[in-house]
C-alpha cells in the first residue's frame, strides 16, 4: 500500500474549500469554525523598540542637556574671572550660570535689550571652606535648592520598565516550557501530547491508498458508522472499540487511519505510542486519562496511537518491585477502553509491526476487536500504488509501470512511493524533461542494492575475480528449476560493500516455496564462490554474505521447516528467554547434529554446483569476459550467452 506524498495535507477537501469563505488572515476559530479572536503575535524586537523610544524621549526632555559639566578648580576659576555670575546649589553638585536671575527673567519675557548668550555649567560639590567666602568676594549671586524630583520617563527606565523587562523574560520562558497551555511543554507533562486534525483536515481519502482493498472494506464499516451509527444500532449492532491495523513498516498503516479519519469528516487525535512515556512516575497514565477526556468532549472522533508497542508490551513480572511506569500506562489505556461506551462514537484505532508483543488483556474482544492486516501489496496494488505516485510526473510513453511493478516484487508501498520520486530526480539530473524506463530501473537498483559508486577503483585481478563471481550466481540461477530470470548482472560497486551484484526479478508473486526451490536458492548462493575457486583456484571474502545466507537458510529448513532427515516434519525452536538467559528446547545431540547436517547439505550443494559450473567453464568465461568489457549485462545479454548451457 502506498502512502500519498502530497502538499496538501494540511489543508481541507477541495470541495469544501469552494463553499467555505475565505478567511481574513490572522482570525482564529475553534473546532466548530467560530470566531474567537486575533492571534496577536508578541515580539521581543516590540519591547526593544518601547526601551529605545523611552530612552530618546527622556534625552530630548532632559533639563540638563545643555549643561556642561567641568572640574571644581575650572568652575572656581569661572567664578574669580566673572564668567559665572550665579550658583544654584544642590545636594550634589553645583550649577553655575553666566546670566542673573533677573537676566534670565528678562529673557524669557523678550526684553528688547541684547542679552549675552547664556552658559551652564555643573562640577560635583566638595567639602570646601572656601567657597562661599569666594561667592561673597566676587559678589556671586548664590542659593540652595531641593533636589528636583525625578521625571516620570525617568521613573519609567528606573522602575516600571525593569519590571515589565523580568515579567516578559518570565512570560518568554514559561511559554516555552509549557507551550501557552498545548500540553508539548515541561511543565505540562500530565497533559497528552495527541496533535488534533480538525474536520476535513487529513486531506486523505480511501481514494488516495491503493493496494490494500481488504483493508478499506474492513475500515469502510467505520466510517459508515460514525456517518450513519443509527443504522447499527437500530439492528442492536455495536461498532468495534478498537481496530489494531497490523502490518510491516511502509505499508500504509498511518495513511490508512488518515482515510478513515478524512472520509467520517471527524476530529483525528494522533499520537505515538512512545509520546505516553516519560521520566516521571504516573505520567503516562495522566496523558491516557486526558487524552481520553478531549476525545469524548469532540465526539465523535477517533483516536489513533501509532506504534502502540511502545506502552502495550506484554506485562510480566521480572521486574525489581515497584510499579513499572509502563505497566502503569498500559493499565489505564485497558481501563479507558473497557470503559468506552460504544454510542459515544469514539474510536481507538492503533498500529504496530510487532503484534505478537502485544499484552493479550489488549487484543481481547471488547477492546481492539477487530485486527486489519495491512499487508505488503501484489502485483496489482503496486501497479496502482505506483499509477498514484506517477500521477503527478511526466513520464515517457514507453514507460511500462506493470514491468516496473514486476520488478518491485517485495517492495511496501513507501518503497514505491520512494523509487517513483528517484526516478524523477534521476531524470531531472540528466536534464531530461521526461522521466524514462532506465531512470525507474535505476531507481529500483539503488533501493536494492545502494548508491553507484564509479570512483571506487578495483585493482584487474579484482575486476575479473568480481565477474566471474556473479556470472557464477548468474549461471547457477539459469540451471536451477523454476528460478526467477536474470534480469541484469553488474560489476559497478555500489552500497558499502557490494562490489558487484546479480538481479532477479520473479514474473509473479509467490507465497510458498517448495524443498527444492530452497536448494535451488542454496545453488545460486553458493555459485559465486564456486566460480572464483574453479578459474583463480582459491576462494576470496566477497561470498562472506552468500554463504551466510545459504547457511541460514539451510538452518531454517532443518529447524523451522521440518525438512531434514532425522527429524523429518518436526519444528526445532532455537531458545525461549528465561529471565536473562536463554535455553535451547533440544538437547546438545540434536544441536550437534543441526550443524553437522547444516555442514553436509551446504557442502554437497557446493560440490554440485562445482561440478555444473566446471561443465559450463568455455560459457562461464565467454560471459565473464563479456562482462568485463561492458561492466554491465542485461538480461536478454545473458540469455543470447547462455544458450548452450550443460546441465547435468
Amino acid at each position: 500500500m502506498a502512502i500519498k506524498e502530497s502538499g496538501n495535507e494540511q489543508q481541507s477537501n477541495k470541495m469544501n474549500n469552494d463553499k467555505k469563505p475565505k478567511e481574513e488572515p490572522g482570525i482564529y476559530k475553534d473546532l466548530k469554525g467560530f470566531v474567537v479572536g486575533k492571534r496577536f503575535k508578541f515580539s521581543f524586537w516590540y519591547f526593544l523598540f518601547i526601551i529605545l523610544a523611552m530612552f530618546l524621549i527622556n534625552m530630548f526632555f532632559s533639563q540638563e542637556s545643555n549643561i556642561t559639566g567641568i572640574d571644581y578648580n575650572e568652575f572656581k576659576g569661572l567664578i574669580r574671572n566673572g564668567t559665572i555670575v550665579r550658583v544654584e546649589i544642590q545636594q550634589e553638585k553645583y550649577l553655575g550660570y553666566t546670566v542673573t536671575k533677573a537676566q534670565a527673567i528678562n529673557m524669557l519675557q523678550g526684553s528688547g535689550t541684547q542679552q549675552p548668550p547664556v552658559q551652564a555649567f555643573s562640577t560635583y560639590a566638595l567639602q570646601d571652606n572656601s567657597f562661599i567666602p569666594l561667592l561673597d568676594e566676587m559678589n556671586v549671586e548664590y542659593y540652595a535648592t531641593a533636589p528636583p524630583k525625578p521625571s516620570i520617563f525617568s521613573t519609567l527606565l528606573s522602575y516600571i520598565l525593569p519590571l515589565i523587562f523580568f515579567l516578559v523574560i518570565w512570560r518568554i520562558v514559561f511559554s516555552k516550557l509549557g507551550q501557552g497551555g498545548s500540553g508539548q511543554g515541561v511543565l505540562s507533562f500530565n497533559q497528552n501530547k495527541a496533535k488534533i486534525v480538525a474536520e476535513g483536515d487529513t486531506g486523505i481519502r480511501f481514494a488516495d491508498v491503493a493496494g490494500a482493498d481488504e483493508s478499506k472494506q474492513e475500515l469502510e464499516e467505520i466510517v459508515d458508522f460514525l456517518k450513519l451509527p443509527d443504522k447499527y444500532t437500530e439492528i442492536g449492532g455495536k461498532i468495534p472499540k478498537g481496530v489494531l491495523l497490523v502490518g510491516p513498516p511502509g505499508t500504509g498503516k498511518t495513511l490508512l487511519a488518515k482515510a478513515v479519519a478524512g472520509e467520517a469528516k471527524v476530529p483525528f487525535f494522533k499520537m505515538s505510542g512512545a509520546d505516553f512515556v516519560e521520566m516521571f512516575v504516573g505520567v503516562g497514565a495522566a496523558r491516557v486519562r486526558d487524552l481520553f477526556r478531549q476525545a469524548r468532549e469532540h465526539s465523535p472522533c477517533i483516536i489513533f496511537i501509532d506504534e502502540i508497542d511502545a506502552i502495550g508490551r506484554t506485562r510480566t513480572a521480572a521486574g525489581f518491585g515497584g510499579n513499572d511506569e509502563r505497566e502503569q500506562t498500559l493499565n489505564q489505556l485497558l481501563v479507558e477502553m473497557d470503559g468506552f461506551d460504544s454510542r459515544t462514537g469514539v474510536i481507538i484505532l492503533a498500529a504496530t509491526n510487532r503484534p505478537e508483543i502485544l499484552d493479550q488483556a489488549l487484543l481481547r474482544p471488547g477492546r481492539f476487536d477487530r485486527q486489519v492486516l495491512v499487508d505488503k501489496p501484489d502485483l496489482e496494488g503496486r501497479l496502482a500504488i505506483l499509477k498514484i505516485h506517477t500521477k503527478n510526473i511526466k513520464l515517457h510513453k514507453d514507460v511500462e509501470l506493470r514491468k516496473i511493478a514486476q520488478s518491485a516484487a517485495g517492495l511496501s508501498g513507501a518503497d514505491l512511493a520512494n523509487i517513483a520520486n528517484e526516478a524523477a530526480l534521476l531524470a531531472v539530473r540528466a536534464k531530461r524533461k521526461q522521466v524514462v524506463q532506465e531512470d525507474f530501473e535505476e531507481a529500483i537498483e539503488k533501493s536494492l542494492a545502494g548508491l553507484q559508486r564509479k570512483s571506487r577503483i578495483l585493482s584487474e585481478q579484482e575486476r575479473c575475480m568480481v565477474a566471474y563471481h556473479e556470472v557464477g550466481h548468474a549461471l547457477a540461477a539459469k540451471m536451477t528449476k523454476g528460478a526467477p530470470p536474470v534480469s541484469k548482472i553488474s560489476i559497478i560497486p555500489r552500497g558499502i560493500n557490494a562490489l558487484g551484484y546479480t538481479l532477479q526479478y520473479p514474473t509473479e508473486d509467490r507465497f510458498l516455496m517448495n524443498e527444492s526451490e530452497l536448494i535451488g536458492n542454496i545453488d545460486m548462493m553458493l555459485g559465486g564462490r564456486a566460480a572464483e575457486e574453479i578459474i583463480c583456484g582459491e576462494i576470496s571474502t566477497g561470498a562472506g554474505n552468500d554463504i551466510a545466507r545459504a547457511s541460514d537458510l539451510v538452518r531454517r529448513m532443518i529447524t523451522e521447516f521440518g525438512m531434514s532427515e532425522r527429524f523429518r516434519n518436526i519444528t526445532l525452536p532455537s531458545t525461549t528467554s528465561q529471565g536473562f538467559g536463554g535455553t535451547r528446547e533440544y538437547s546438545e545431540s540434536t544441536q550437534e547434529y543441526i550443524d553437522n547436517e547444516t555442514a553436509k547439505i551446504v557442502n554437497n550443494r557446493y560440490q554440485l554446483v562445482m561440478k555444473r559450473l566446471q561443465d559450463n567453464k568455455e560459457t562461464l568465461e565467454k560471459i565473464a569476459q563479456k562482462l568485463l568489457e561492458k561492466e554491465v549485462l542485461n538480461g536478454d545479454e545473458f540469455e543470447s550467452l547462455a544458450q548452450n548451457l550443460v546441465i547435468a
